[in-house]
């Protein structure tokens, strides 16, 4: 049965300001039983995700949402930084490729428009997941140029985060600071130096991948969520943590970021060094993950109180996804394809897709976005949301011709 949509919108109520095109509702959908293949499954999933995008778009219109509390999106706590407001829009992108419907195509440019201006954000390190979800998408369906350099300008604000002594981008907390995270940021900055020929910029991008890969990704294939490194001399000091259980634990949804983050990496620089530290990553997250698929917050806090972290799940389908294209070994890609699908055979169940939770307005249950500072635990989470629908995406292939 469908779950019951609260507070969804006439489409005169869910008007957006500065837009000339209404968030109207969409009555016609068929409730339907939740199983089959797994491919039968992602597109119900799919189906499931474009109610609840809408039915957001129409409650709350223009809001950005990071993380649910009890299931609902708008509850008003601590956002922590402001890293998020390029996936809602980047599902909308995902849903007009995938059924052609102007009006997902509407809604998609104007959740782009909605965060122009971050461009030239100097305030974080979050860039990529912004304008790659979005004006990127936008950019790859259209091909207009003007598109394009909405990119490439991110692209090259976030290059100016680069420390030289240390060889690194800094993150958002303080310039002694680089995060795990910045390895799914740094290919915009590769991107913008392909496209521009920018020989510095590019070599900024490289620097940082290699800093991280020899300071952060550890022997066994496991990554460190922070290194701290002396701003004047360049000097790595030690490893890190904010969400991990310890700085020399294994938070999982950094090892997703790294194993995601490194494939594009190798993919826009064609340095195999950054593809080998892909697949040690995704190793790593294979070895130590159970059979199903879906790691705990950290590999190494013992007895776990919440078993799953479905977002870094998510994470690592799609990367996996990509990372079986990459590598030129068959038997290695069909691996990395294998354990992608057994992801998402285990998320494409009601225990994780809230299919059958009714009241619950996100799409993927059991994710978790900060359990020390107990923000968004076993909730829905707006990337975890994002790399689902993506990882669908990537399962089902290009949509059908109209």
């Amino acid at each position: 049965m469908r779950p019951a949509l609260r507070g969804e919108l006439s489409a005169d109520a869910g008007r957006l300001p500065g837009c000339g095109f209404g968030l109207g509702r969409n009555d016609d959908v068929a409730d339907s039983t939740f199983g089959g293949t797994l491919e039968a499954r992602a597109e119900q999933a799919l189906a499931f995700a474009q109610r609840q995008v809408r039915a957001l778009a129409d409650r709350d219109p223009d809001y950005f949402p990071l993380y649910t509390e009890r299931g609902r999106w708008r509850h008003g706590k601590e956002a922590w930084t402001n890293w998020c407001e390029g996936f809602l829009g980047g599902m909308m992108w995902i849903f007009a490729r995938r059924t052609g419907d102007p009006d997902w195509r509407r809604r998609a440019e104007h959740y782009a428009c909605a965060i122009e201006e971050r461009q030239h954000d100097r305030n974080v390190h979050d860039l990529g997941f912004l304008f790659w979800s979005t004006w990127k998408r936008w950019y790859d369906l259209d091909g207009d140029p003007a598109l394009n350099q909405r990119v490439i300008a991110a692209g090259r604000t976030m290059g100016l985060r680069y420390n030289p002594n240390g060889r690194y981008l800094r993150s958002f907390v303080a310039p002694e600071s680089c995060f795990i995270d910045i390895m799914m940021n740094v290919g915009i900055v590769f991107y913008a130096a392909n496209e521009t020929g920018d020989a510095e910029l590019r070599e900024r991008a490289s620097q940082h991948c290699l800093t991280t890969r020899r300071h952060l990704v550890r022997g066994d294939g496991s990554t460190a969520h922070e290194g701290i490194f002396d701003v004047d001399s360049g000097e790595f000091l030690r490893q890190s943590t904010h969400q991990g259980w310890r700085a020399d634990s294994s938070w999982a949804r950094g090892q997703c970021w790294a194993l995601y983050g490194f494939g594009t990496a190798y993919r826009l620089s064609g340095d195999r060094r950054l593809l080998d530290a892909a697949q040690r990553c995704a190793d790593f997250y294979i070895a130590r993950t159970p059979p199903h698929g879906v790691p705990p917050n950290d590999w190494e806090e013992p007895n776990p109180v919440r078993a799953w972290e479905s977002s870094a799940a998510a994470i690592a389908a799609s990367g996996l996804f990509q990372l079986a294209s990459l590598t030129d070994d068959p038997k290695q890609a069909a691996g990395y394809d294998a354990y992608a699908r057994t992801i998402l055979d285990t998320l494409l169940t009601p225990e994780f897709v809230a299919i059958d939770t009714p009241g619950w307005e996100g799409i993927l249950k059991h994710g978790s976005y900060h359990e020390r500072l107990g923000l968004g635990v076993d909730e829905s989470v707006m990337w975890g949301e994002y790399f689902f629908c993506e990882a669908l995406d990537k399962l089902l292939g290009a949509p059908p011709a109209s």
